[in-house]
């Protein structure tokens, strides 16, 4: 039987389906982050992981990897020649290195279908398809972009704490306890952010949206922050009105509590996520003409 696989790598982690030629999920597997822009070897380390534990789960030998076609929706992709370095390192039959919102368009909204994702994770990316035409906005990475990521709010929120801690700001009960995690020692959240990845800082990020649930004025004004550049973003991909939007992401449900209604409105549920978007498009390019839904 000829299998595909599909693979959406991110910052906190690599996602692996294997697939009949038809698209029919028959095995998954998970690996660690795959962030080609970021670690490029650590991440081929990883989706090859994910695509063995696939096989495996599937039942099948691993070995087969060598045969089978994929499509890897990764983030890092838009920058640089990191998706070429790293086709020519991949063991797959064939290799289709594409960024991971492309796959996650095609996902929420369909393969080739017109629409609007935002992705809202460790960081942000935005893609919007009008009459067959993809256009991004965002994407560049946590030092200069992923603004409303997890890891810019988690970073944002380091940052208030060490202004309440020198009296610059006002602190509140969310700044109090980040400094106690710390030990009450400013040093240590600097010791901490000299090795941070922005997953690390991703992991500050359910903490404001408590806070913020109970009025924190800290969470609050981040948060704040953190949705005026989500609609910046949705404002920038000029949606049409009935266009479908999907929020998609650890932080998307927690988002689209607080967008304005201009966006709420457009809000859909996705057909299937990103990594059901890289299976349909492995299919398509690597299993022929048959296709299942995925």
């Amino acid at each position: 039987m000829k299998f595909v696989i599909g693979i959406d790598g991110g910052g906190t982690g690599c996602r692996a389906a294997l697939a009949t030629s038809a698209g029919q999920i028959v095995g998954r597997g998970k690996a660690g982050p795959a962030n080609i822009r970021t670690d490029l070897s650590r991440a081929r380390e990883n989706i090859v992981d994910a695509a063995t534990r696939a096989f495996k789960e599937a039942g099948h030998d691993p070995a087969l990897i060598t045969s089978t076609g994929a499509v890897l929706g990764l983030a890092g992709t838009n920058v640089g020649t990191y998706a070429q370095q790293l086709e020519t390192i991949l063991p797959f039959a064939q290799s289709r290195v594409v960024n991971d919102a492309l796959i996650a368009l095609d996902g929420a909204v369909g393969e080739g279908r017109d629409g609007a994702i935002a992705i809202l994770g460790t960081g942000t990316a935005y893609l919007v398809r009008r009459n067959g035409k993809a256009r991004a906005v965002g994407g560049w990475g946590f030092q200069v972009g992923d603004q409303g990521s997890g890891g810019r709010i988690g970073r944002d929120l380091l940052e208030e704490t060490l202004l309440a801690h020198d009296g610059i700001r006002p602190a509140s009960p969310l700044t109090a306890e980040i400094l106690a995690v710390f030990r009450g020692e400013p040093q240590d959240v600097v010791e901490f952010t000299i090795n941070a990845s922005p997953g690390d800082y991703g992991g500050f990020a359910p903490k404001v949206f408590e806070y913020a649930s109970r009025g924190d004025p800290v969470a609050e004004m981040i948060l704040a922050r953190a949705v005026a550049a989500v609609e910046a973003s949705l404002a920038a991909l000029d949606l049409d009105e009935g266009m479908p939007l999907c929020l998609l992401g650890g932080l998307a449900p927690l988002h689209a509590k607080r967008l304005s209604p201009r966006y709420r409105a457009l809000l859909r549920e996705p057909r299937t996520d990103a990594l059901g978007g890289a299976v349909a498009m492995a299919a398509r390019l690597f299993g022929g003409t048959e296709r299942a839904d995925v």
